[in-house]
């Protein structure tokens, strides 16, 4: 997306939202383009690794989240099966994808966002297969708060214990401080937890007030087996940095970036975490302030109390946009997008001593149409690329660069 576009997304969004609660035939419009965007087919997909090796991917077709399995690494994959019988309209872009895990025990978990005819609705959803991928439980609504305004843009991450945690966006509490006249910026971070392998959560808990409203939240599992996660905050007047927390009842969001990006609106563009067995974080992010813009990296040894200074990387000029990390140890891997006109790019960079220092970057793959958002997997001590494009379809493209 270039940079006058996403200036134009923005500046959509912030007053899409406004007229949509304050002018009926504005209302009308901005509905007409929700149930627009809710009717086309999505490309984001997600994919992990079981014990095995196979690799499992969830996607979006027609309305149903579908689960298959390739055991030759994506050159084939399984009939499709589908995760909600009912056709639903599911949330399914770069910041709103469906999300898969499988338990030690086998099962498969699914989380989605299901979107609602009332514009930026939704409810987040979650499912689970017991018998290998072969059927799905009803999907059940995660969110306690059913009125009909954001819980959205889900995260979601189990721990060694089976411990399910599900996070996502929720505006319970600014559609109820504006209900009394109050002022309130942006909207809220929530989580649930399942300790049942997903057959039922507990009650919802809030994180923290005022978060960004459209950018994805970001989740790993700490060695604690504690998710942390980390999300676009609002500070201030709209400074749209980043915040991070364990979901330990004990740890206080505390700021990721300090880029002071001032927008009065979302830029649709959020974090990436990843924490491997040596309990370092490492994240990355973009911003567009004007003495500090593009794409950043930080990791934090003590968790997360403090984090190097941010590397800036990619090509501001080339659009680069939506990073993703992945660290296995020492070894640590960035991927993120760039467009150079014609041609949208997946570039690549890796550390072989835990992102003190990096190579120089790579192009790991290209299309000449529309693609997703480029995410990092990993099998054992392997890494690979995950993305799906309009053209070529899904690909799986091992990392190389440090030794496998």
């Amino acid at each position: 997306m270039n940079k006058i576009l996403l200036a134009l997304v923005v500046v959509a969004i912030a007053l899409g939202q406004a007229q949509a609660e304050s002018q009926p035939a504005r209302a009308h419009d901005m509905t007409k383009m929700w149930q627009t965007s809710l009717a086309r087919q999505s490309l984001a997909a997600t994919a992990t690794f079981d014990a095995q090796g196979r690799l499992w991917l969830a996607s979006v077709q027609d309305g149903h989240v579908t689960v298959s399995h390739s055991g030759d690494l994506g050159k084939t994959f399984s009939a499709p099966v589908v995760v909600n019988p009912q056709a639903e309209f599911i949330a399914a872009d770069g910041e709103n994808r469906p999300k898969i895990l499988l338990a030690a025990n086998g099962h498969i978990y699914i989380s989605y966002t299901r979107s609602m005819e009332t514009p930026f609705a939704g409810n987040v959803r979650f499912s689970r297969s017991v018998d290998g991928g072969k059927s799905f439980s009803p999907p059940l609504t995660v969110n306690d708060n059913l009125d009909p305004f954001t819980h959205r843009f889900d995260a979601m991450g189990i721990n060694a214990r089976g411990q399910i945690y599900i996070a996502w966006l929720d505006k319970r509490d600014a559609a109820a401080a504006h209900k009394k006249g109050d002022k309130y910026s942006g909207i809220a971070v929530y989580y649930a937890l399942s300790d049942d392998e997903g057959k039922s959560f507990r009650p919802n808990i809030k994180v923290a007030d005022h978060s960004c409203e459209c950018c994805r939240i970001a989740m790993a599992m700490d060695t604690d087996g504690y998710p942390v996660i980390a999300w676009r905050h609002i500070y201030d007047t709209n400074i749209r940095d980043h915040a991070l927390v364990k979901l330990d009842g004990k740890m206080a969001p505390v700021r990721l970036s300090h880029d002071n990006w001032v927008v009065a609106a979302c830029p649709h563009h959020g974090p990436s975490v990843s924490i491997a067995p040596d309990g370092i974080y490492h994240a990355t992010w973009f911003n567009n302030a004007p003495e500090r813009h593009g794409l950043f990296y930080a990791h934090s040894s003590d968790q997360g109390k403090t984090f190097s200074a941010p590397l800036n990387f990619g090509n501001y000029e080339a659009q680069a946009a939506h990073p993703s990390v992945l660290s296995l140890g020492h070894r640590v891997y960035i991927v993120w997008k760039e467009f150079d006109g014609v041609n949208t790019h997946i570039m690549g960079m890796h550390s072989a001593d835990g992102g003190s220092s990096w190579s120089a970057p790579d192009r790991l793959s290209s299309t000449a149409d529309v693609s997703d958002s480029p995410l990092l997997i990993a099998t054992g001590s392997r890494a690979f690329l995950s993305w799906n494009s309009k053209n070529e379809g899904y690909r799986l493209i091992a990392m190389g660069g440090v030794r496998q």
